[in-house]
């Protein structure tokens, strides 16, 4: 399995994992709208910004080919501040592994690596978020060694017609 950024052609890849909560959706039936191509856009041109996604490897069918299969993904954001000595802290997003490929250590895989890649930009604090429904995801990151530290807090705004 590799880490690496997302390519523009695995958009659709990246949107099927984030519908597909509960299920595999196939990357065929996601469509990126204007939305989405701008949102890739601003995130691949911010060096505080990846999109990450984790590609189980196929057999090439030719010799140099890459081949593979969008298993996971992650947006890590890189966040500077003043607090543990001005050390930038990571912020981890949309983490997301494939349904049908969840249990085999793909998921601690996918967070262990994204943790190293924040290490090794000095980042002294990563930090994530998680709907409060999902215990089997609590438990996970608790097995990782994060701690449930703090209480969060959202607030949806409205989109204009033009924005969603």
């Amino acid at each position: 399995m590799t880490l690496r950024p997302a390519t523009r052609a695995e958009l659709p890849d990246v949107l099927a994992l984030l519908a597909g909560e509960d299920g595999v959706v196939d990357p065929a039936r996601a469509e990126a709208g204007e939305a989405h191509e701008r949102a890739f856009a601003a995130i691949t041109a911010d060096p505080r910004n990846e999109l990450l996604v984790l590609v189980e490897a196929a057999t090439p069918q030719t010799p140099g080919e890459a081949g593979g299969t969008v298993i996971g993904c992650l947006q890590a954001t890189y966040i500077p501040g003043l607090g543990k000595g001005g050390a930038e802290r990571a912020l981890l997003e949309a983490v997301r592994v494939r349904a049908d490929r969840r249990g085999g250590g793909r998921g601690r895989a996918l967070t262990e690596r994204a943790v190293e890649r924040a290490r090794e930009r000095g980042c002294a604090l990563v930090q994530l978020t998680s709907d409060k429904r999902r215990v089997d995801a609590h438990r996970f990151y608790t097995g990782l060694g994060f701690t449930p530290s703090h209480e969060g807090f959202k607030l949806a705004l409205p989109q204009t017609p033009a924005e969603s």
